[in-house]
């Protein structure tokens, strides 16, 4: 009964000593932090909303209408010139022209396909046939393109305070 005993005391002790870890491991989830390349007015990308969220609201305003927003999007066209204005994607192959607060600053003539953040004034605008002609020269189309521009357009614009570049 002794060695019964002794028998009994050494396995209650071998498990104590045995490592009992019942918590879950944690988990390393690597959060990859995105940074951004700021152009004029200091921004943040808080409360930005997807630029073809408002594709209705541009639908809706009439010339002269505006509201100030923030938008996230994808850039499809720079000017070639200085970068003084680039053409967003909305959707349903329509564009939102941004322009930059009194030319205060440019925006990389590389960034076509990239996403930006802008904070602005979002508005419908109507653009001679002289404006289109010169955003087409801009953006570098043929001069066939720009002679078959002939009649004025109403557009998407957006002037935007300042713009977040994100890099990838």
């Amino acid at each position: 009964m002794k060695h019964i005993l002794t028998l009994f005391l050494f396995a209650t002790l071998i498990s104590s000593c045995k490592n009992n870890n019942t918590e879950t491991p944690e988990i390393s989830e690597d959060k990859k932090e995105i940074s951004y390349l700021s152009f004029g007015e200091k921004i943040d990308a808080d409360q930005a909303v997807e630029l073809v969220s408002i594709a209705e609201d541009y639908k809706n305003m009439k010339v002269g209408d505006s509201v100030s927003t923030k938008l996230i999007g994808k850039v499809d066209q720079v000017c070639q010139a200085k970068g003084c204005w680039m053409k967003m994607d909305l959707g349903n192959d329509e564009q939102v022209m941004v322009k930059f607060k009194d030319y205060g600053f440019f925006m990389p003539k590389n960034i076509a396909g990239k996403d930006v953040i802008i904070d602005g004034e979002a508005f419908v605008s109507e653009l001679s046939v002289e404006e289109l002609r010169h955003y087409a020269e801009d953006a570098g189309k043929s001069e066939e393109e720009i002679a078959a521009i002939t009649e004025p357009r109403r557009t998407y614009s957006f002037v935007a305070n300042g713009a977040l570049l994100i890099e990838e």
